[in-house]
């Protein structure tokens, strides 16, 4: 299906090119690139001033009809301090083998003094169609929120789907000609993504230097925005560059292969004080794994819309009965939805069995 433009929007259609390398894509090329990595990001100057993580991963999506399907958990962000400003984005998306987007979650702010910014855009492919929701708070503006409906189109590469194809085509050091995508813009409309091979450089990994493949990641029509990405031979992401962006990420240090296991470092003895809120690694894998737990739950419930209804009948009775022994009243309302046991009536205390 081709991509419907918006209101005021040229018609953006993927190349023959990206459509067969969706097409033929091997799911088998996805396990090489199931790895955590983390860079620094540096400004100017060459100052450290944040971090970039990026993480793939095997994971599970449920569909609203209670089907399950194996995909890839994509996850990004990113914490920085650009001029004094903290900003950062954060990113969630569940990406199938074949790198359709089937949910994706996005969070992105800057903490300008007297003016901050915070915009969260979420996106869901539901029967057909796409279904993005914005939110947006500028200032001490209240929250605005519009939802857009666009058809799903073929040769769409959402953000999340991009950190697959980029370790992908890194990994087999080439691009086929005219490889245009498509993607969606800042507004929500679909836009050309083009990617084209820069070539290959030398860059210094830690205390030497390394072989790095650059792919070139351009995102719209009139004014892309464009990203420049160094690539070590196994597909990990060696430097980052945003055209007219600020802060560059920069892999430090040289990564050890894949197939080597970490050394065990000795155990020791003794409980430490565990100041996880002061950690910035530790805190990022907190607040990943609570978006990921916050997106399960909200799948969860997408697939049994009977759940608000139990619940609310539940709270209803124990609130009018108010009896001094919550656990066992909750153990015989719920007794009628066990499928193992027999039926009986909900409240046993107010129909007593009869007397043999």
């Amino acid at each position: 299906m081709e991509a419907a433009p918006g209101p005021g929007q040229k018609v953006a259609a993927p190349s023959r090119a990206a459509l067969e390398l969706l097409a033929l894509l091997d799911p088998a090329e996805l396990g090489p690139c199931l790895f955590a990595e983390t860079l620094a990001l540096v400004d100017l100057g060459g100052r450290p001033c944040g971090e970039l993580q990026l993480s793939a991963q095997l994971g599970s999506y449920g569909h609203p009809d209670g089907r399950d399907e194996a995909c890839v958990l994509v996850r990004a962000r990113s914490q920085a301090s650009v001029d004094g400003a903290p900003c950062g984005t954060s990113l969630h998306a569940f990406v199938s083998k074949k790198l359709e987007t089937l949910e994706q979650h996005q969070h992105e702010y800057v903490k300008l003094p007297g003016h901050p910014m915070d915009k969260t855009t979420q996106l869901v492919q539901r029967g057909g169609k796409i279904l993005i929701s914005c939110t947006t708070v500028e200032g001490e503006e209240r929250q605005s929120q519009r939802w857009e409906e666009l058809p799903a189109a073929r040769g769409l590469v959402s953000e999340g789907a991009a950190v697959l194809l980029g370790r992908v085509l890194a990994r087999r050091r080439a691009v086929p000609p005219s490889t245009v995508f498509l993607a969606l813009d800042p507004e929500g409309h679909f836009c050309p993504a083009t990617y084209s091979v820069l070539g290959t450089q030398w860059q210094q990994v830690g205390a030497e230097e390394a072989e790095v493949f650059v792919l070139e990641r351009a995102v719209g029509a009139t004014v892309p925005l464009t990203w420049q990405d160094s690539f070590l031979p196994d597909g990990h992401l060696a430097r980052r560059i945003q055209v007219g962006c600020p802060t560059t990420a920069l892999l430090l240090d040289k990564l050890p292969p894949l197939e080597q296991e970490p050394t065990e470092a000795p155990l020791a003895w003794g409980k430490q004080p565990l100041a996880w809120e002061d950690d910035a690694q530790l805190r990022s894998q907190f607040l990943d794994r609570k978006e990921e737990l916050q997106a399960s739950h909200a799948a969860y419930v997408r697939r049994h819309p009977e759940l608000p209804a139990l619940l609310g009948d539940f709270l209803q009775a124990l609130l009018l009965r108010q009896p001094p022994d919550p656990p066992t009243f909750a153990a015989t309302f719920f007794a009628p939805f066990a499928t193992r046991r027999p039926p009986s009536p909900p409240f046993r205390s107010a129909c007593p069995p009869s007397p043999p």
